[in-house]
């Protein structure tokens, strides 16, 4: 763990529930030895807390309660801390009371989406509403990618680019092959399976995954596929199953505490999100299967070496690029996929941010 000259971390997010933002926050929070501060409580799937990780949960399920209760928490906070947060409107209550001088630590926050290309109308409008009010208190605003810093910065001609920095997401691999290391049921072992993962909203592009597998499934009828997260989307996705009469191959298996072995496991990994931040799910994908498909979804996908791309929201490209992948593949990670992948562990993630301010 980090000692950081011994400065004392507080490390805040709306909830533990288990999302790629809140996920990135706890990779940080176990290499500073930060304590983690949630809104509220869960009420589905949560977070994996390590034991030696301290947190604490201002509401049980009240996030006006909890920001009520942060409020009061913030003014204990001292000079040399450093509160770090994600979420637009939590980094915006944040930065607009370090602007008030009611909060005096260091703020560090980091966006987990483009909400200004990914939002329009009356919700955008919102936002930059809030980003005025908040994030001119910022210290630090932390970027996923290149693409990410140049629309923050277009839509926000306020925010001095001296106080932004641009670092990918972490990827915490020795937990994530020892978490691969879980064996699946004896029924699932038998599948052959595509996995894909994620909270089932519009963004993730699911209906255009199911339509890509229709297709491939005519070549492949033996492959399942294996869809692992829960969202407000079920009820519309399980009703395109049906329309294509694919019942019995798509499997929704809701929320997996640990993904990893299914990763490992299947015979592709793909992403079909239409507009991310930056999927950290794809990262784990890479770490534990060289069968990988995604979409152009984020800034610096095309970048990263020896997976397959596709355009988004294109079926006929994203079917052909898993038949491909399929014909091709072998299940491990080749070189040049692991030496992007090192580059990106929480030590260095950390040490970023901390050298930055």
């Amino acid at each position: 763990m980090m000692k950081a000259n011994q400065k004392q971390f507080q490390v805040i997010s709306l909830s533990d529930m288990p999302n790629g933002a809140e996920q990135v926050l706890l990779k940080m929070a176990v290499v500073i030895n930060g304590e983690l501060i949630f809104l509220k409580r869960n009420n589905g799937s949560r977070l994996v807390i390590p034991s030696n990780i301290g947190s604490r949960f201002l509401s049980s399920n009240n996030i006006l309660f909890g920001l009520l209760k942060l409020l009061v928490l913030i003014r204990a906070f001292k000079r040399d801390e450093v509160v770090m947060s994600t979420h637009p409107y939590l980094n915006a209550y944040l930065g607009f009371f370090k602007r008030l001088g009611w909060l005096r630590s260091k703020l560090i926050v980091r966006e987990c989406t483009s909400v200004f290309t990914r939002f329009s109308g009356l919700k955008k409008y919102l936002y930059s509403l809030i980003y005025k009010l908040g994030y001119p208190g910022v210290d630090l605003v932390i970027c996923q990618t290149e693409l990410m810093k140049e629309q923050l910065l277009r839509h926000n001609r306020f925010i001095n680019e001296s106080k932004t920095l641009v670092q990918p997401n972490p990827v915490d691999l020795p937990t994530l092959f020892e978490q691969a290391k879980k064996t699946l049921t004896f029924e699932e072992n038998e599948l052959q399976f595509i996995c894909a993962a994620g909270r089932l909203i519009p963004e993730k592009g699911f209906d255009i995954l199911i339509k890509a597998f229709n297709i491939v499934h005519q070549k492949y009828p033996q492959l399942k596929l294996l869809i692992l997260g829960e969202g407000r989307e079920l009820g519309s996705l399980l009703e395109l199953v049906r329309e294509l009469s694919l019942a019995k191959s798509v499997i929704f298996k809701g929320h997996i505490a640990n993904p990893m072995p299914y990763y490992k496991k299947a015979k592709l990994c793909v992403i079909s999100s239409i507009k991310e931040g930056f999927p950290n799910t794809l990262l784990e994908m890479m770490a534990l299967n060289k069968a990988i498909v995604t979409t152009l979804c984020a800034g610096g996908i095309d970048a990263i070496p020896d997976i397959s791309k596709v355009a988004i929201k294109n079926v006929d490209a994203l079917a052909n690029a898993m038949l491909n992948t399929i014909a091709g593949s072998n299940s491990a990670p080749g070189e040049a996929v692991m030496a992007y992948l090192d580059q990106r562990s929480p030590k260095i993630f950390a040490q970023s941010l901390l050298q930055a301010i």
